[in-house]
């Protein structure tokens, strides 16, 4: 009767919970790398702060915000580099999307190919950026203006941003819906 005792339950469980904080813990050890390169280090840089506090929070090990801080510094492996997608979805919103990548053309493929699937496009830049306002200190988009979309479109988007989100390069969504 194999898999049927309580190990493997354990086992499969703490796989897919290992699997999740793998995904979290990549994504803001890549945020802290780009911070700390334009901060050249300095703990106390906004920027930098704000995302040492977010992996805190998110239970990321010192260890690791170390390393990644080192990483920034260094210049080690790739040189990682903030871009912004632009597109619409459902119902006519606009959508912000923050990655963080090594590959520039990777990135924009993946975003394209998540994007098409789901029967949209990226947009030309300045085309949806015009609906939202960067926060003080960079730390994300608010909408300007919302738009009102249907139930139904309002669940496509969240299919659409949910799917977005579990890429590696993509940080964070941003949208101007209600």
């Amino acid at each position: 009767m194999s898999g049927h005792n309580k190990w493997s339950k354990i086992k499969n469980k703490k796989a897919v919970t290992d699997a999740q904080k793998s995904k979290i813990f990549g994504k803001l050890v890549r945020f802290i790398s780009v911070e700390s390169k334009k901060a050249k280090g300095d703990v106390n840089a906004p920027g930098l702060r704000t995302a040492i506090e977010k992996a805190k929070e998110a239970n990321v090990p010192s260890d690791n915000i170390e390393r990644a801080i080192k990483k920034g510094v260094g210049g080690e492996g790739g040189e990682m580099e903030q871009i912004v997608y632009e597109s619409y979805g459902p119902g006519g919103s606009a959508l912000i999307i923050e990655a963080l990548t090594e590959n520039r053309n990777r990135a924009a493929q993946e975003i394209k190919h998540i994007l098409s699937k789901n029967g949209f496009e990226l947009a030309v830049p300045g085309s949806a950026t015009w609906a939202f306002e960067k926060q003080v200190g960079g730390s994300g988009w608010l909408p300007k203006n919302t738009t009102p979309i249907s139930e139904e479109d309002g669940t496509k988007l969240s299919n659409l941003i949910e799917e977005l989100e579990e890429n590696d390069e993509v940080q964070e969504v941003f949208t101007n819906a209600e």
